[in-house]
């Protein structure tokens, strides 16, 4: 059964840096895509990053608008951890993170939070 586990939430000031992993167990088809969405209090869950992996590397990666230039997706060796490098952080940010994986299904993590104060 595959999961999902995120981790390196936490909160920080306006500017600042966080690092986000989601650690896939329980999985073996390639290829597929992982991809990070966050929800913040009251709003809808929405797509923040994603990176395909196929033939045993990382593909293309892609961003919505208010992350790009200040947030990066990657994956390790194995395909099976992904993270999310963020930094110069908003208030806007706020939100909690959730990390999931389409590999013919679809499956979600449980979710980090992330605070960003001014």
């Amino acid at each position: 059964q595959v999961q999902l586990v995120e981790s390196g939430g936490g909160s920080v000031q306006t500017g600042g840096s966080l690092r986000l992993s989601c650690a896939a167990s329980g999985r073996t088809v390639s290829p597929y895509e992982m991809a990070w969405y966050r929800q913040a209090p009251g709003k809808e869950r929405e797509f923040v990053a994603r990176i395909t992996w196929s033939g045993g590397r990382g593909g293309s990666a892609g961003y919505t608008n208010s992350v790009r230039g200040r947030f990066t997706i990657s994956a390790d060796n194995a395909g099976n951890t992904v993270y999310l490098q963020m930094n110069n952080l908003e208030p806007e940010d706020t939100a909690i993170y959730y990390c999931r994986l389409l590999e013919g299904s679809i499956y979600w993590g449980r979710g980090t939070q992330v605070t960003v104060s001014s």
